[in-house]
């Protein structure tokens, strides 16, 4: 089968397409035909082993034990190992695990589900990292609730995109933080109000906010704090100042929750069949779609991975496994 490998830790040149052994599921795996993949920052940082602590969390201290690059996938059930009771060959299925950039890869039955029904293979793809790290932020994390007024930061991007959707879902009162350039978009998923990061700075304004979800954002956490009500919550999801900010920002979040009467904390998402369930209901009742930018066939992974970086992206990027396509 064709996969997209890295051999080193790197810049996208280290990604080559090559031909490998295709899996065999273990007992409780699922082997899936790859129709669709999608990319997250999670792909790049894990490409480049950035930050470096990267390397101390499974993936290898000098170089990457998994060679197979990617997470999210979409496709249909191709054989099941002997103690798989959810899936059978033919299904159509969504979720996450790694090597998502290939042709085939095998995956454990309890992170994966069936796709929703009105989605295509690529939409199916957009949603398991980035839909549940933007779900179990505002939900779990940020305890949203009817009513409230929330602040979205990051809201072009793939979570930014999600977070606006699933906000909008609890009847909450939705401002998107994003360049005038994307604001069409956050008006189209539900957003009621916008605000230019090129042009204001929300921490000036006298608005203030029950809920700040950070999905991508370069503020001070200073900032995130002027700007929540008493007893408001920010909760950081991405941000683009690298491992000493994430750091910094998480010990400072730690002091500023137990020093006043907001809460600052970072989170990162976890992977399970439940959520990706929820969402999976969240699509089929018309209260989330996906919001897809690019395209691109496996063999240009390293352009797409370029795009990625850049920071620009409308909402998710997509590779597509040409031969395997149903979308």
């Amino acid at each position: 089968m064709n996969a997209i490998v890295y051999e080193k830790y790197g810049s996208p040149d280290v990604l080559k397409l090559k031909e490998i052994d295709k899996p065999m599921p273990k007992d409780n795996e699922v082997l899936i035909k790859v129709s669709a993949a999608s990319l997250n920052a999670f792909d790049w940082h894990v490409m480049r082993a950035d930050p470096f602590f990267i390397r101390l969390m499974g993936f290898g201290f000098l170089k990457p034990k998994k060679k197979i690059l990617g997470a999210d996938v979409a496709g249909w059930v191709e054989s099941v190992g002997k103690n798989v009771i959810q899936f059978k060959p033919g299904d159509e299925v969504f979720g996450c695990g790694r090597g998502s950039f290939a042709e085939y890869i095998c995956i454990s039955e309890n992170i994966l589900a069936l796709k929703p029904k009105n989605n295509t293979f690529n939409e199916a793809a957009a949603y398991p990292m980035a839909a549940l790290t933007a779900l179990q932020g505002l939900r779990d994390i940020g305890r949203i609730q009817k009513g409230q007024k929330v602040l979205i930061d990051g809201a072009s991007g793939g979570v930014g995109t999600f977070a606006i959707q699933i906000a909008k879902s609890y009847e909450t009162e939705v401002t998107a933080v994003c360049s005038t350039k994307k604001n069409e978009i956050a008006y189209s998923l539900g957003a009621d109000h916008d605000i230019d990061y090129k042009k204001e700075n929300f921490s000036n304004n006298c608005e203030k906010y029950d809920l700040i979800f950070v999905a991508n954002g370069n503020r001070s956490i200073f900032e995130y704090k002027i700007a929540l009500k008493p007893n408001g919550i920010c909760v950081m999801a991405g941000g683009g100042g690298g491992i000493f900010q994430m750091f910094k920002d998480m010990l400072l979040g730690l002091w500023i929750s137990k020093t006043t009467n907001v809460k600052i904390t970072s989170f990162m998402a976890n992977i399970n069949q439940k959520d990706l369930l929820f969402t999976k209901e969240l699509s089929e009742n018309s209260k989330v779609k996906s919001v897809i930018d690019r395209i691109y066939p496996l063999n240009e992974t390293t352009e797409a991975i370029r795009y990625l970086e850049e920071g620009h992206a409308k909402g998710k990027i997509i590779l597509v496994i040409e031969n395997n396509s149903k979308t």
